[in-house]
């Protein structure tokens, strides 16, 4: 998909946000997307039937009678989204849709932001792979998301440039945001997880804050038959395979559901939130199924 095309495609995510939005508040994730938390408002005199736990000892004390502490809910909700931009999620095809990795995390990021805009939360962006390579603080408005998606679509079109940058590492990206973010956040990486030792910070990080691992990746069937070349976008390395035998997709198909196992055990120990989508998959549809259906589902949303 060039760029111009996957910009229309953006583009025209508002008009489906809004229901997106609307399942965020509507399923468990709606006391993360209204915000989370109470904020000290005032200090007025006990009165009977207040609750002894809400005293205000110290004013209390002071005052030579019995205070209370009033607090009012915290509305505003920081969303902070982890992009990966690695060479691997730029590599060649494997769907039939001719979309990338990257682009299909471009698509669920823009998805999760306008979203975010719908409902009045202020929303940040990280771009990484060794390092992190780009930070748009969170803030609100449409200007700062398309700020966001610009900075990301040019990213793109020096995926060829990146390939100096071998691999990513997400623990870099969670610890990053662990720094950043000082109330109770929604952060949302978007990756294909070629990376390892990421799950002690993510556990950590789950502890102050909500996470979703949304991970992209290939079709578990190849949409190739006869010989290929498979080229690693990280070494270089190639290989010809004969995607046309039974028993190479067979191959194929393990080694993808035993790397999703792998993965899946991986969210549940750090306790994230998780979702795979393939580059075949409706990136929204999947999305407004799994922010709305969280209570009857453990996550796993596949393609």
């Amino acid at each position: 998909m060039d760029t111009d095309e996957l910009l229309r495609h953006i583009t025209a995510l508002p008009k489906i946000s809004s229901g997106l939005a609307e399942e965020m508040l509507a399923g468990n994730f709606s006391s993360v997307f209204k915000g989370q938390g109470m904020e000290f408002d005032e200090a007025r005199h006990y009165e009977a039937g207040d609750d002894i736990r809400s005293i205000d000892w110290n004013a209390s004390a002071r005052f030579g009678t019995p205070f209370v502490k009033m607090y009012r809910e915290e509305r505003e909700l920081t969303i902070l989204l982890l992009i990966d931009i690695s060479p691997s999620m730029h590599r060649e095809y494997f769907s039939r849709s001719k979309m990338s990795p990257y682009e299909q995390a471009l698509i669920c990021a823009a998805s999760i932001a306008f979203s975010a805009e719908h409902t009045g939360q202020q929303v940040g962006a990280f771009f990484f792979d060794r390092d992190i390579e780009k930070v748009f603080p969170p803030r609100k408005g449409r200007r700062h998301i398309m700020a966001m998606i610009m900075s990301a679509l040019s990213l793109q079109d020096e995926g060829a440039p990146r390939k100096e940058k071998k691999g990513s590492d997400i623990a870099c990206a969670l610890g990053g945001a662990q720094r950043l973010l000082k109330r109770r956040s929604l952060v949302v990486l978007i990756s294909d997880f070629y990376s390892v030792n990421w799950e002690q910070e993510m556990g950590s990080l789950c502890r102050k804050h909500d996470c979703i691992a949304l991970r992209i990746c290939d079709p578990s069937s190849l949409p190739y038959n006869g010989l290929i070349t498979i080229e690693d976008p990280e070494t270089g390395a190639r290989i010809e395979a004969p995607a046309g035998l039974a028993s190479f997709q067979e191959s194929w198909t393990q080694w993808h559901n035993e790397r999703s196992i792998s993965w899946v055990s991986q969210c549940r120990k750090s306790g994230a939130s998780f979702l795979e989508l393939s580059t075949e998959a409706d990136a929204p549809a999947l999305l407004l199924k799994f922010f709305g259906g969280r209570s009857r589902f453990t996550g796993r949303n596949r393609r």
